[in-house]
This record gives structure tokens, C-alpha cells and sequence, in this order.
């Protein structure tokens, strides 16, 4: 054999094997680098998504130096509630954080999750102003028990909103006599937790003050509740923004706002007393719904950030303090009354959402309707 073909034969495995091991160096050093940039100083960065409504608690300081003080540095990032169970990139993020069990179940069936945390969770309400409350309270509509103000016929409001009632048309209305109809605003359903917890809410009223079961409950109550939804017009893709248009844009805008309880306590506390706008109100509807904030794991560090949120103390309460209710009996009411906030211990008549999957047919008949 030549002695050229003979060098050929032993060097070409050589050069095969140190490409190879160039190439699995490479590897290694690029997975080294990111495990370095995630574990930094001993903290690990956990990245995930979560509705509006939460992103002020999760970027506060001291939520922010708590997490780093437990190893974790968090990045959350902002979108819609329903919106985050859709989305295809799920998978790059550690953790999903919607409100609501709907979402959260969604995303666990999707991405094959067994496991959610229930971190904290709030009541479903209605932000308003002193003027139309008294409208609604001259209609036997609303009333006040124990520094609380509760819509105690909310079938009485659903049917105004059926029959396309106006404000003017009231009896007696003189403190809100406009042309807009009677409507709850919302978010969009196609994208918000809050949305779907109010056509959970509707659609028990409409359903004879019952849970929707089946397809053919869904169908029946459809007719009903949809209207509510296709009348009104643009809407916000998250919770913040109707908020945001309600305290920037006042009564003329937004008679009735759909909220979460947390987001109307997160607002007073955060501004001093005195400067407290007294012709806010929050309506309590009877029934109401409970939205919980469920965190989904996608990673064991988005593992380790909901049994945090969900267990320690510290985060505990900070929550308490942007307007969550917590397992701990009592500190959402000693928080509270420590800060002049009046908001009821307990809520009694409070009602579940459809399943999922039913939940989720009305949202998706909505959505063609919308679309005709």
C-alpha cells in the first residue's frame, strides 16, 4: 500500500474524532455559559408570562429582592390571560401565571402539566361612581350592607342589558341621564381571564341560577349573554386598560367597569387618603365569581417560584398588599383596615365557572359571532 494512502487512512478517523470533540466542547462551553448566566452569584433566573393585573406585585422591589434572596431572579413579562394559554411559544418560558382556573387548566393540558399553584386569589367586581349607584340603588338594584356596596339583582341589571335599556330611560335618573346603554365593560374575551369569569358569571344567571354543563345549556344561554360582549365595542386585550380607563377617564367613559377586586384595593392603597377619589365605588355582584391566580410550571425553576409565591410568608403578605385575598385567615382584612380600606372578610354568594372545555365552546361561539 502506498505510503501516502496509508497516512490518509489513519489520519482521516483522527480528524473525525477531534471535529467531533470540537464540536461537543462547543456544546458543552455554550451550555456552561448559559447555566452560568442563569445561575449568577448562586441566583437562578426563572422567566415567565403573566396576565396584566398581576405585574405590578411581581416587579415590586421587595417581591423582586425576596425572589433573589431565595436564589431566584424573576423576569415576568406581560399578556393576556387567555392569550398565554395560546401562545406557541410557550415552551421557552419557565413558568405560566394567567388568573384563572380556565387558563391555567388550558395550559396544563396543552403542555402535559400535572402540577399549579394557587398563589392567591380575588373576587370578580364592578368599578363605579356614586352617581349611578344611586340610579341603581333607587331601582332596588343595589345596597349597602356593612360599609359594602352589593348588586343584589343582578338578574334585574342582566335583563336591562338584554333588552338594550339606555341610562336616560331610568325613572327618575337625573344624576346619569345620558344616551349610552346599560353595560358592564370587559376586556376582550378572546384574550382575558376576566372577560370569561363575567360570561361565567351571566351565563349561571341565564341558566336559571345553574352552572352550564353541557353544549346544550351553552347553546340556550348564548343568545343571552353574547349581546353583552358583541355591543360593546373595542376592547381593552387585558384588565389593565379598562382600569386604566376608568380612573383616568372617569364616569363619562365607564359607568360600570368589570375589575378584579385587587386591582380597585391596589389603587386606593397606593394613594394617600385624602387624595382618595370618594365617588369610586366598588359593587360586589351577588353572586360573584372568584378568579384564582394560578401559577403552571414549565420548568423545575418555575417549579420553585410557585411553591414561593404560593407558601413564603413574606410574599404572602406583600400580595395581601396589592389587593389579593390569601389562605391566611384574616390578614387581607387586618391589612386592609390598617390602611383605611373597607372591603367585606368574606364573600358568601359566590359561584364556580363552567368547566373548561364548556367554558371555552361559548368563548369560541362568541368569537364567530364577533367575526360575522
Amino acid at each position: 500500500m502506498p505510503l501516502a494512502d496509508s497516512i490518509r487512512k489513519i489520519l482521516g478517523p483522527l480528524l473525525t474524532l477531534v471535529l467531533l470533540a470540537g464540536v461537543s466542547l462547543g456544546i458543552w462551553y455554550s451550555f456552561q455559559g448559559r447555566q452560568t448566566e442563569q445561575r449568577a452569584g448562586g441566583i437562578e433566573t426563572v422567566r415567565g408570562l403573566s396576565g396584566s393585573e398581576k405585574i405590578p406585585f411581581l416587579k415590586d422591589p421587595r417581591v423582586l429582592e425576596r425572589l433573589e434572596s431565595l436564589g431566584l431572579r424573576l423576569e415576568a413579562h406581560k399578556a393576556g390571560s387567555r392569550e398565554i394559554a395560546l401562545r406557541p411559544d410557550l415552551s421557552e418560558f419557565d413558568f405560566a401565571y394567567p388568573a384563572g382556573t380556565p387558563a391555567a387548566t388550558r395550559i396544563q393540558k396543552e403542555k402535559g402539566k400535572h402540577q399549579a399553584f394557587p398563589t392567591f386569589f380575588t373576587p370578580m367586581a364592578i368599578a363605579s361612581w356614586k352617581p349611578v349607584v344611586e340610579v341603581l340603588e333607587a331601582q332596588g338594584i343595589v345596597q349597602k350592607r356593612d360599609e359594602t356596596w352589593y348588586i343584589i339583582d343582578m338578574l334585574k341589571l342582566m335583563r336591562w342589558m338584554d333588552a338594550g335599556k339606555r341610562w336616560r330611560d331610568i325613572p327618575g335618573n337625573s344624576q346619569y341621564p345620558v344616551g349610552k346603554s346599560v353595560l358592564v365593560s370587559t376586556t376582550d374575551i378572546r384574550t382575558s381571564n376576566s372577560a370569561a369569569m363575567y360570561l361565567a358569571l351571566l351565563s349561571y344567571l341565564a341558566n336559571d341560577r345553574n352552572v352550564v354543563q353541557d353544549e346544550s345549556q351553552a347553546s340556550a344561554v348564548l343568545p343571552v349573554v353574547a349581546p353583552m360582549f358583541l355591543k360593546q365595542g373595542y376592547q381593552e386585550s387585558s384588565s389593565a386598560g379598562p382600569f386604566e380607563d376608568y380612573i383616568a377617564m372617569g364616569m363619562g367613559k365607564a359607568p360600570l367597569v368589570l375589575v378584579y377586586e385587587s386591582q380597585f384595593i391596589e389603587h386606593l392603597a397606593k394613594t394617600p387618603p385624602a387624595a382618595r377619589n370618594p365617588d369610586m365605588v366598588l359593587l360586589y355582584p351577588e353572586p360573584t365569581v372568584y378568579t384564582k391566580h394560578m401559577l403552571v410550571p414549565l420548568s423545575e425553576r418555575g417549579r420553585r417560584l410557585g411553591e414561593l409565591l404560593a407558601g413564603d410568608a413574606d410574599l404572602q403578605r406583600l400580595a395581601v398588599e396589592y389587593g389579593y385575598r390569601v389562605a391566611q385567615p384574616g390578614l387581607f382584612e387586618s391589612v386592609n383596615r390598617g390602611r383605611g380600606i373597607a372591603a367585606p372578610a368574606t364573600l358568601l354568594d359566590v359561584v364556580d365557572p363552567p368547566t373548561y372545555e364548556i367554558l371555552e365552546k361559548m368563548i369560541t361561539a362568541i368569537e364567530r359571532m364577533a367575526a360575522q
